[in-house]
């Protein structure tokens, strides 16, 4: 039987489910490191850094988060399904980390 796509009116509906296929702490851990080393790269680039590293920023970015998903988390990452409110939750989720709202030790 074919499953019923899950739909989102709001970021503030889909922030909820965004969280429970984030429930690994090692999947949230390397979403955390991802977004941090796609931070770094950014920074590097605009402060003189060669443009050409701008490539590592997808594969770092989502390598990391899809490995946390295939090998942790056991489950599909959102983005396949919801990218805009999926690469808006890694970002959300990213400073719940920073302000000690959602663990990942």
């Amino acid at each position: 039987m074919a499953q019923t796509p899950v739909t989102f009116g709001s970021f503030r509906e889909f922030y909820p489910y965004y969280l429970k296929e984030h429930r690994n702490k090692t999947c949230r851990l390397l979403h955390f490191i991802g977004s941090s080393l796609v931070l770094g790269i950014i920074f590097y680039v605009v402060t003189g850094g060669p443009a050409v590293y701008l490539w590592l920023v997808p594969l770092i970015g989502y390598g990391f988060a899809w490995l946390g998903h295939f090998l942790f988390e056991k489950n599909r990452p959102a983005t396949f399904k919801h990218p805009f409110y999926s690469f808006l939750g890694d970002w959300v989720m990213y400073k719940d980390i920073l302000l000690g709202r959602l663990s990942i030790f």
